[in-house]
């Protein structure tokens, strides 16, 4: 059975993620869909040492021509490196992707941060944006401030989307070098003022809220409303979460309305 290119695309990054240290699957949960009896997807999640949580979902529905892949890798609550993430997609019979280091701090106020964790990136950044051209895809400015500057977000065509992996692998090695080495202890030293585990609650919360993503509503559509914020518990923090924890974070649970 052959593989799609989102799917081949996630799957080679899940493998790049296992190769940085080993991981444990502590969840795996097949998702359903309100259109039919068929699986939807999955969910599975993650976890290491260095890499706190990786939270990876992909839904195929052939019903619909979807086939859509994401995997978030979250670092520690209280880590200055970035998180790395991964959308790979065909929806409509077109092809898109969204790569990037999630910062953790507020980069206009960290020059410093900004010059060791995502200046190295600026010419696999340059480099993508003259062979494809500037960002086609449909994220609205609250996403980008969410996100980083050096985000890498277009829809493809089969040769783009063919010719991206190559890179992926650069943004993914230089977040691994980032992951092993950490972020150097001068620069560290210019975060001293910053609560990492309490600015990153924030940024999660603004960044999976279905007021500013727009997806979210047609993940509700497509699974029901309880799925999706099963899908979102999930993505807002690095807590495991058992089904008990789950429930808060449904309609009416105290998590949702925070």
């Amino acid at each position: 059975m052959s593989v799609s290119a989102p799917k081949a695309l996630n799957d080679r990054t899940l493998a790049a993620l296992a190769d940085v240290e080993p991981l444990e699957t502590v969840r795996e949960k097949v998702l359903t869909s309100v259109l039919s009896p068929e699986p939807a997807g999955t969910l599975t999640v993650l976890t290491g040492e260095r890499i706190a949580k990786v939270v990876c979902i992909g839904l195929t529905v052939d019903r619909i021509g979807m086939d859509s892949h994401m995997i978030f890798a979250f670092t520690g609550a209280d880590s200055a490196v970035p998180h790395f993430t991964l959308d790979s997609v065909l929806a409509g019979g077109q092809l898109a992707y969204h790569i990037d280091l999630v910062p953790r701090v507020d980069l206009g106020a960290h020059l410093a941060y900004v010059n060791a964790v995502f200046q190295p990136l600026t010419p696999v950044y340059e480099e993508v944006k003259e062979r494809f051209g500037p960002s086609t895809a449909a994220i609205g400015p609250r996403q980008h401030a969410m996100m980083s500057p050096w985000m890498l977000v277009n829809r493809a065509d089969d040769e783009h989307f063919a010719q991206i992996g190559t890179y992926l692998d650069r943004y993914f090695e230089h977040w691994r070098d980032l992951l092993v080495k950490g972020v150097p202890g001068d620069v560290l030293g210019t975060l001293a003022g910053t609560d990492l585990a309490a600015r990153d609650a924030r940024n999660r919360a603004a960044l999976f809220s279905p007021e500013v993503d727009p997806v979210w509503a047609n993940v509700a559509r497509l699974l029901g409303d309880a799925q999706a914020e099963e899908l979102r518990a999930e993505l807002l923090s690095n807590d495991l979460l058992s089904n008990d924890l789950l429930s808060d974070h449904r309609p009416g649970g105290g998590a949702a309305d925070g």
